[in-house]
């Protein structure tokens, strides 16, 4: 089996085990979600109702997940019928990646438009039920948090996911800080005000997944991979004069693929270089899919 090959089968293992903890963590929060909405109109929490808002985010971002793992996963098997997808639909997992960061952007703003409209008269909130429900709710996070954290690190999907859950469970524990302090003080601003926190500090992680997933859409080279490097590698193969129209960029997480032209001297050597390419690339820089054409004669410099 090829290298490229290989590496698909990895990556629909990946995403078969991926999509089990997802399920398990949509399942969990989309409970959560109908207790959590309730509570908020219930209460008149702006806290709450932030975290009810992040929840709701995280059970559709979740089923964007899912439904890009399914599609990649069935456009990737050779028995879906669906050959000349040839990568399969692995781009769909970096969409729902960019569709979860525009949806907790829309959040976040929404918390700080309302806490805002809040601030100059706060309204009374029954704190008791306040801090019984993010109770519940830092608990299901919790959990949920445990599920997703490994797969975040292998992913852009489920990082979407991740970090949807990690700003949904600091939103709880705010919820549950600003109940501990209204049932305590009696000081109500304290519910606007941590609600305000939580989406401020959602915002720049957002922004850096949806930076992640744009770099991947608009092919930039992988931000762990210098050019250069790649580059000087294949021209350190033996029988390699220069190298050129070399690319590199990366399909979805975790898959890093290169394109460049070999110049050789010697058209019997052919096989011995194209094998040690392909082990420098695998072995220096992670790249399993690669595809190079070999030239003899001359050819232009190579232009970085």
């Amino acid at each position: 089996m090829g290298a490229g090959h290989a590496h698909l089968g990895a990556g629909r293992r990946a995403g078969a085990r991926h999509r089990r903890r997802l399920w398990l963590v949509f399942g969990l929060l989309a409970g959560f979600m109908v207790v959590d909405a309730l509570a908020a109109w219930w209460t008149g929490s702006l806290a709450l109702l932030s975290d009810a808002g992040h929840v709701a985010t995280d059970v559709l971002g979740i089923g964007l997940a899912l439904a890009a793992i399914h599609a990649a996963g069935r456009a990737a098997d050779p028995d879906a019928g669906k050959p000349h997808r040839t990568f399969g639909l692995y781009r769909l997992e970096v969409l729902a990646a960019l569709a979860n960061a525009a949806l907790l952007f829309a959040v976040a703003t929404f918390v700080l438009v309302e806490a805002v409209r809040r601030v100059g008269d706060p309204p009374e909130v029954r704190a008791g039920p306040m801090l019984a429900v993010a109770t519940a709710g830092l608990l299901a996070n919790l959990v949920a948090f445990g599920l997703l954290r490994s797969g975040a690190r292998e992913s852009l999907n489920v990082r979407g996911a991740y970090l949807e859950v990690l700003g949904d469970l600091l939103s709880s524990a705010a919820v549950i800080t600003a109940a501990v302090v209204i049932l305590a003080t009696g000081w109500w601003y304290a519910d606007p005000i941590l609600a305000v926190a939580v989406a401020v500090f959602i915002i720049p992680r957002t922004w850096s997944l949806a930076r992640a997933a744009l770099r991947v859409l608009v092919q930039a080279a992988p931000k762990h991979l210098a050019v250069t490097d790649v580059a000087a590698t294949l021209a350190a193969v033996p029988g390699v004069r220069d190298v050129h129209d070399l690319h590199v960029w990366t399909l979805t997480s975790g898959m890093d693929v290169a394109s460049a032209h070999l110049t050789i001297d010697r058209p019997d050597d052919l096989s011995a270089v194209l094998a040690s390419a392909r082990t420098a690339l695998r072995e220096q820089h992670g790249i399993d899919h690669a595809t190079l054409q070999v030239e003899t004669g001359g050819c232009p410099p190579p232009d970085w």
